[in-house]
Order: structure tokens, then C-alpha cells, then sequence
């Protein structure tokens, strides 16, 4: 029963990546403003964990840990910046996502991350050495990306769906494939989830409230009004710090693989239902999407244990 429990809360975990990409993308539609959108966001999260920290000894003494390992150049201090790709990650997300729904990012996320795998592997970026690209995981990166292709299909002649955003899709998946190694690094200095996270909330949020005031003294962009609701359009950035929590509990239980295998499963799923019961403006559920994300799964599950990337689930923006 305790096993039946916990493969739920996996599954939940992964359902909630596909509620917080649905949750910004509508504060971005209805603040016309996606920079807007992911800086209250990531703010709204630092807000919450930071207030956390304050009353968790663990997270300053990972703080501290962290610190030292910095001091003594142990980890490379630009690593410390891989919350600024967390932010970016926000940022492409509440761009994308009201002009492709949260099922064909998903798949294009996912895709990005797989691709960008082999090469973070490849050069050694998660630490302890370079891996070996095994035809196995070179497999589950192409029918991943060929996935995407098969999800907008029947969308090609461009008049529904923006080709670039699909591309940013995969792009804002390679970015938080990246993060997620470089967070490796960290959580291996810092011993401490929760400590890594804070950083990267830290660093993104600050990433992102540089990016919009450069926007409105170059580019002469305003700042909207918050809208009054739906009040859910407000909750990505406490779901990414309850999604921390999930995975740095449950993973310890099940196993990365294990969960990484459920996780990504109800994220799709999730994602699916989403776009058919609360779709954005404009999306439509086909047989195509149907099959691009059974392929994307398919994708997972041929790369198995050696997907480095989605291993590091567990270290979260």
C-alpha cells in the first residue's frame, strides 16, 4: 500500500509540471506580458521558500556548506548562476504555452531535454567524469524529438501553430536539461534540496527583474495590472516549491528511474487533460498529439537509466 501511495504522489508530482506550465501561460496571456508573468512567478516561489529557510536549519546549514565549497573552489562559482536558466526557462514557458497549449510543450520540452542529455554527458557537465552516448540513448533522443513532430503534424501549414514557438519549446527544455545538471553540481556541494533551490529561485528571480527593467527603458515596455483571478494563475511558483518537496521525498523511496518513469507519465497525461478540459485559446486535442505523446514516453522508457537529465528531477529549479 505504502509503494501504491507513493507511486501516486510521482505521478501527481509530474501532473503538477503540466498545472504550472498551464498556470503561467494564462497569467502571461492576461498580462500580455510574459516577462511580467515569470517574475511574479519565480518571485512569488523565492517568497515562499525563502520564508522556509528562515525557520530550517538544514537549508542555512546547506547555505553555509554551499559557501565553503565556493570558498575553497570546489565547485566553480559561475555554477552558482544556474537559477538564471531556471528563469529563462520560466520565461520561454509563459511565452509559448498560450500559443501552443500545455501538451505540445510538454512534448517539447521533454524532447529538448533527451537531446540536450547527450550532450551535458557527453562533456562532463553533471560531474564525476564524462559518459560514454550509447546507441540505446541516442535512440530514445530521436523518437523524443521525432515525437514533436508527430504531435503537430496535422498543424504544419503554419496558420494554426507558430513553428517557432514549438522550436522554443525544445529550446526551454535544453535549458532546464542544462539546469538540471549544473543543479547536480550544486546539491552535491550543498547536501541540501532545499538550499539549491533557494539559490536558483534567487538567481532567477534576479535574472528576471534585470531582464524587465532593461525591457522597459530600451524597449518601452509597461507594466500591467495584476488581473484579479482566476485565482490559480497564481500558483506557479508555490507548485514549483511543493513539486521540490514532492521529489526530494519520493525519490528516495522509489528510486530516480522509478520515479523519473511515473513522473514523466503523469506529466503527459496531465498535460493531455489539461489541453482537453481547460485548453488555451486557439488548441485543439488531434489523434496526432495522441501519438506524439505515446511516442515521447516511448522515449523515456528507451533511454531508461541512462538519461542523465531526467535522473536529476530531483534538483528542481
Amino acid at each position: 500500500m505504502q509503494h501504491k501511495r507513493l507511486d501516486f504522489l510521482a505521478a501527481l508530482s509530474g501532473f503538477m509540471i503540466a498545472l504550472q506550465a498551464r498556470a503561467n501561460g494564462e497569467l502571461s496571456h492576461r498580462l500580455d506580458n510574459g516577462l511580467q508573468a515569470a517574475l511574479v512567478s519565480f518571485g512569488s516561489g523565492l517568497i515562499i521558500i525563502a520564508v522556509i529557510a528562515l525557520f530550517n536549519p538544514s537549508i542555512k546549514e546547506g547555505v553555509r556548506t554551499l559557501r565553503g565549497a565556493v570558498r575553497t573552489k570546489a565547485i566553480p562559482t559561475w555554477t552558482l548562476f544556474a537559477g538564471m536558466l531556471g528563469g529563462s526557462f520560466v520565461a520561454v514557458q509563459t511565452q509559448i504555452v498560450p500559443l501552443i497549449g500545455v501538451a505540445i510543450y510538454s512534448v517539447a520540452s521533454i524532447a529538448g531535454q533527451s537531446a540536450i542529455s547527450l550532450v551535458v554527458d557527453r562533456i562532463g557537465l553533471t560531474g564525476g567524469g564524462k559518459k560514454e552516448i550509447t546507441p540505446r540513448r541516442i535512440t530514445a533522443a530521436f523518437v523524443t524529438v521525432f515525437a514533436v513532430f508527430i504531435s503537430v503534424a496535422d498543424r504544419l501549414d503554419g496558420r494554426n501553430l507558430s513553428i517557432a514557438a514549438v522550436l522554443l519549446g525544445v529550446l526551454a527544455g535544453a535549458i532546464v536539461g542544462v539546469q538540471r545538471a549544473l543543479n547536480g553540481q550544486i546539491n552535491e556541494h550543498s547536501h541540501q534540496s532545499f538550499t539549491t533551490s533557494l539559490l536558483n529561485f534567487a538567481m532567477g528571480s534576479t535574472f528576471l527583474l534585470i531582464l524587465l527593467i532593461a525591457a522597459m527603458i530600451i524597449g518601452g515596455m509597461n507594466l500591467s495590472p495584476l488581473p484579479a483571478g482566476p485565482w490559480w494563475i497564481y500558483t506557479g511558483g508555490v507548485i514549483g516549491v511543493i513539486y521540490i518537496a514532492f521529489t526530494s521525498t519520493i525519490v528516495q523511496h522509489l528510486g530516480v528511474l522509478t520515479f523519473t518513469l511515473i513522473s514523466v507519465g503523469g506529466q503527459l497525461v496531465g498535460s493531455l487533460l489539461i489541453d482537453l478540459f481547460s485548453p488555451t485559446d486557439g488548441v485543439q486535442v488531434s489523434v496526432y498529439l495522441v501519438s506524439g505523446i505515446v511516442l515521447t514516453y516511448l522515449g523515456v522508457l528507451v533511454g531508461g537509466v541512462r538519461n542523465s537529465q531526467l535522473k536529476r528531477a530531483a534538483t528542481e529549479k
